[in-house]
This record gives C-alpha cells, structure tokens and sequence, in this order.
C-alpha cells in the first residue's frame, strides 16, 4: 500500500466533489429543463397552448397554503438537498424550503429530510421535480454507501468512472461523494487514461491485448514537460506489462479484470512506486474480496448504472406555519 492511500502522491487519483465545485447556472438550467417538461410539454413536437399544472389550478383555491415533510420511506443516504431547493425557488420564491439534515447524511427509513411550506398550488406544481432529483440523488449515494461499506475502514478507496447520466455527470459524482466515495477524472479532459483501445488504434495491432508502446518512457517524459499537473495513468490487463509501466514513471496503473491472487502479486510488484487501482467487475461480493489485498483505489461504474432511485415522498403536515 503506498503511504498515505493516494494523499502523498503528486497526483493522486481521487478526489471529491463537492456542492461548491458545481456551476450553480448549470443546475438551475437543468432543474427549469425539468420543470418545463413537467408544465410546459419540453421535449414533445406538440407543446401546450397554455402550460401548467391544470390538476392543482382547478382543485386548489386560489391564495391557499399547505406545508408539507420530504420523508424517507427507506433508508437512504441523503443527496440533492440544495438541487431540490433551486427547484422549489424557481416555482415559487414564496415557498419555503427547509432541510433538516444536510447531503450525505444517512438515515433510517422514516425520517425527516426537509420541511416545504407555502402556496398549496406552487407546491404540488414543484413536487414531482424535486422528489425526482432526491430520488435519483440519493438513490446513487445509497447505493455508494452500500459498496463502500463493504472495504470496511481499510486504506482503499472506492473511486465512480465516466459511466454517469448523460448531461448529470457533476451530479452524479457530487452524489457518489455524497455516499462516501471518491471521485475518478471528471471527463476527457483532466487525466490521462492510456486504456487498451488506444493502444489498438495508436500503437499496436488490432484486436486482444495490444502491446505496450516501446517508447513508452519517452512519452511519459514528453507529456511530464507539457502537462505537468495531470495524473497518467495506464491500463494493463495481463501481469508481465506491469513493471514496464511502473518503470516508465507513470501516477498509476489501471489493473484491470485480474484474479486476486494476481492483484496481491501486483501491489508486491509496485511496492509503493506508483498508485494502484483495480476494476472489472466490481460488485459487493468481489469489493469483500479485495478489501486486504492493499489496492489504493478500486473503480467501478455501479455507483451509477446499478443505482435504484429510493423512495421519499411528500407528506402533508397539518400547520403550515411550523418551522
């Protein structure tokens, strides 16, 4: 295990993403994307000549008030509190949106998430959108918690990958922190990752495991003087390549569909030299199995595509002017 799991490293693979990190314009962007297609038919060639929640504008009274509590029906592992917020101002600033926990908390089922008050009519218009975004949210924090807590309190760090929703990539790995994971490169473009298709179509053959570049060093030096700042990383899917990597000079080395015993005889190999991160197939019976082998970082796309949206709902509290 190199010192420090990933901290001493100039580059170190892992991070987290944080509420700050995100474009507040892209999130209100995305949360009024959202509620056009709810009340004003976005996405469809046919569009409303008139938009709006017809239900709640015929039933409710004009001027009336209602207050509600977003309560979990599960136990979850809270994430999208401050999105659903932009949600709920953006239908009505006269609402009022009061969380009770913060993002990442983790909660039996039951409990109280947050408190919504104000106009009956704006309030069931927002409701739908923002139980969709903590749904979704909180569905990939609970599922990342549950795989996280399958490496126990050990060293490794289970990291997310670019499998995300398309167009909610900050959000999903800013949930994924949220269920206690690390954050793998953000996109194309803050990390080298020199992965087998690469190979196949910059320096090898075609097809199996290509051959490592035989000036592999060079390039590594080259890119050192030209972007100093980004981690490089290689994928290797087969033990003989891995000291060659390691001896280029890279951040880390992308073990990739090896059997344990062969990542154990990896993390011998590297000795602390470079980062270690293991993936293929990742799910919580495999992370029981690699949680002592010594790996830095285990990746996996499941964080994401194997999450299920859990089940919070709106439930009417009685005084609307309760705090």
């Amino acid at each position: 295990m190199s010192a420090g799991n990933g901290e001493a490293w100039a580059r170190p693979l892992g991070h987290r993403v944080a509420w700050a990190d995100l474009d507040p314009e892209a999130n209100r962007a995305l949360v009024r994307r959202a509620l056009e297609e709810d009340a004003g038919g976005l996405g469809f060639r046919e569009r409303p000549g008139q938009p709006g929640d017809v239900t709640s504008e015929w039933w409710i009274p004009a001027g009336a008030d209602a207050a509600v509590e977003v309560v979990a029906r599960e136990s979850v592992t809270v994430a999208g509190l401050p999105l659903a917020a932009e949600g709920v101002a953006l239908v009505d600033p006269a609402l009022r949106w009061e969380p009770t926990v913060p993002d990442g908390a983790s909660l039996p089922a039951g409990s109280v998430l947050a408190h919504l008050s104000g106009p009956a009519r704006s309030l069931l218009t927002a409701e739908r959108t923002v139980l969709n975004f903590l749904q979704l949210l909180s569905g990939i924090a609970t599922t990342t918690a549950a795989l996280v807590a399958e490496l126990a309190s050990g060293p490794t760090r289970l990291l997310d990958t670019r499998k995300t929703i398309p167009g909610y990539r900050a959000l999903c790995k800013y949930a994924v922190a949220c269920g206690g994971g690390w954050n793998h490169r953000r996109g194309l473009y803050d990390q080298v990752l020199l992965k087998d298709n690469h190979l196949a179509t910059g320096a090898g053959g075609g097809g199996g495991s290509e051959p490592l570049p035989g000036d592999l060093v060079r390039r590594v030096e080259a890119f050192r003087l030209e972007r100093p700042e980004l981690p490089l990383e290689v994928e290797i899917d087969r033990l003989e390549d891995l000291e060659p990597v390691v001896a280029a000079g890279v951040d880390a080395v992308l073990l990739d569909n090896f059997s344990v015993e062969d990542l154990r005889r990896a993390v011998a190999i590297v000795d602390g030299r470079c980062q270690t991160e293991a993936s293929g197939g990742i799910d919580r019976a495999r992370l029981r199995q690699l949680a002592a082998v010594g790996l830095d970082y285990i990746s996996t796309g499941a964080t994401v595509h194997r999450a299920v949206w859990v089940d919070l709902a709106f439930d009417a509290r009685e005084d609307p002017c309760r705090g």
